[in-house]
Order: C-alpha cells, then sequence, then structure tokens
C-alpha cells in the first residue's frame, strides 16, 4: 500500500499493477505471428504452410513459435477463434449504442463491412480451412458465429416484426455472403481505390437487402 510523505499508508490507492514490457513484447510476438498465419494461409493453404514459415514471417525462429502455440493447428485456432470473437463482441457493442433498431442495423451493415474489407485473408482462410481445425475449436468457432448471427436476427426482428425467424436468419446469412466475397474481387484491383468504392455500394445493397419487404417477388 502507498504511504505519504511521513511514511504513513494511505488507504484505497493500491496500485493495480499493468503489464510488462516483457508481456507486451510476447503478446506483440504473438499477434504478429496470427497477421503472418493469416497471410500464409491465405495465399499458401494451410497445408502448405510450415511453423518454421510463420516464424520467419513473424521475425522469428520455427521453434520460438511453440513459446506462443503448441502447435500449427492452434495458430489456425487462435486466428479464427478471435475474429469470431472480435466479431460477436463489436456487433453487440455496436447494437448497445444503437438508439432504435434502423439504426442499429445500418451501424451493424458498417461493421460488417468494414471488417471484410480490413481482413480479406482471414475470410478466405475460414471458408478455405475450417475444416483443418480441431473439434472443439470448429464447435467453438461455430458456437461464436451462431451467436453474431443471432444478434443481426434480433435486429431485424425489431423491423420486420411479423417475419418468421427463420427467414431473419436467411437475411442475414445472404448479407455475409455478399459482403465477405467482395474482398476476394478487390485484391485484384487497385486496392486503395477499390475498397474506397466497395464500400458505399456494399452498404447500400446489404441494407436494400435486409430492409425489403416480405412477400413475393414483384413481376
Amino acid at each position: 500500500m502507498p504511504t505519504t510523505d511521513r511514511g504513513e499508508l494511505t488507504p484505497g490507492t493500491d496500485a493495480i499493477p499493468g503489464p510488462t514490457q516483457r508481456s507486451r513484447a510476447k503478446e506483440s510476438r504473438r499477434q504478429a505471428l496470427l497477421s503472418a498465419a493469416a497471410s500464409l494461409f491465405a495465399v499458401n493453404g494451410f497445408n502448405r504452410v510450415s511453423l518454421e514459415d510463420l516464424g520467419a514471417a513473424a521475425g522469428v525462429s520455427g521453434p520460438a513459435v511453440y513459446r506462443h502455440f503448441p502447435g500449427k493447428q492452434a495458430v489456425l485456432g487462435a486466428l479464427l477463434l478471435t475474429v469470431s470473437q472480435d466479431l460477436l463482441d463489436g456487433g453487440r457493442h455496436v447494437v448497445a449504442d444503437a438508439a432504435e433498431p434502423s439504426a442499429a442495423l445500418a451501424r451493424l451493415v458498417q461493421f460488417h463491412v468494414d471488417f471484410a474489407l480490413s481482413n480479406p485473408d482471414v475470410i478466405r482462410v475460414q471458408d478455405r480451412d475450417f475444416s483443418n481445425l480441431s473439434a472443439e475449436d470448429q464447435a467453438q468457432v461455430r458456437a461464436l458465429q451462431r451467436s453474431y448471427v443471432e444478434v443481426w436476427v434480433d435486429v431485424l426482428a425489431g423491423i420486420h416484426r411479423t417475419t418468421d425467424t427463420a427467414e431473419l436468419r436467411m437475411r442475414a446469412h445472404a448479407t455475409f455472403g455478399l459482403i465477405n466475397s467482395t474482398p476476394h474481387s478487390v485484391r485484384s484491383h487497385g486496392r486503395r481505390m477499390a475498397i474506397k468504392s466497395a464500400r458505399p455500394l456494399l452498404e447500400n445493397m446489404a441494407l436494400a437487402a435486409l430492409l425489403v419487404a416480405d412477400g413475393p417477388p414483384a413481376r
């Protein structure tokens, strides 16, 4: 407990120790490994990337990777679990800060578009290498992603009050497909300009699909 100038104890002012320089450096290397994994897995595929490749891309030796992860499969698991948890936390935060369902939906769309355009490698890894996760990590990723879908479904239910939940869920999944597919095409164009033009287009298309009225298609 801290003291005054006279050596007296000062109650209620215990300092909470922050992260040490060593722990910050360790976390920085861990994040560098996950970033390298996203890039290498996206380009080459999980099975064609070695721990030595990951270490070299992150600036550490291959054996040093074991200080952070027990193996390559654990790296993949950490990558997809982290992203899935971040999506869920971010989606919940967006909804909590919105005053009404329509505002929440617009912000959810913006949030997911930003994620997709910022993380094309992770989306590609999820699509192609999900089956390489351990059974436990597959179950956890699916559970997190289902919870994220339900965040959208709850918001949509406040807009389409008479629509069946299964249809609302389908709308959310279809929107994810629309948004998540775009980064693959963005990669093949001038990236900065493509992202600049893709963002408003994606947001407008996604909102149009989510807000379209129920009923048979117009003829």
